[in-house]
């Protein structure tokens, strides 16, 4: 018998992956309402792809710094992080829509 599929804590199929201004490995779907801080790369990403329903393609690395905000506002507003790494997530996000 097949288990239904658990509940995602997002709708969002786009989840931005990058580091915080302390090191600290964060990610964070594109409407600001789920994801998290981890200690490792690899804990991040299978975070990501667990909540999106394993789509590696709808996982963008943020090359600057992105900080955790679950506001539900930031990224969706077009204000995932600030300055350069902004505008690189913002280019990512652009091109993966």
């Amino acid at each position: 018998m097949d288990k239904p599929p658990s509940p995602s804590c997002s709708r969002s199929p786009l989840f931005l992956v990058g580091r915080n201004s302390r090191g600290n490995w964060v990610v964070q779907d594109q409407s600001g309402l789920c994801g998290g801080l981890f200690i490792d790369r690899a804990e991040a990403m299978k975070f990501a792809r667990l909540e999106n329903g394993n789509h590696p393609q709808a996982v963008i690395m943020v090359p600057g710094i992105l900080e955790l905000d679950m506001s539900g506002e930031r990224v969706a507003g077009g204000e995932a992080t600030t300055g350069r790494a902004g505008a690189d997530a913002q280019h990512a996000l652009a091109r993966a829509a």
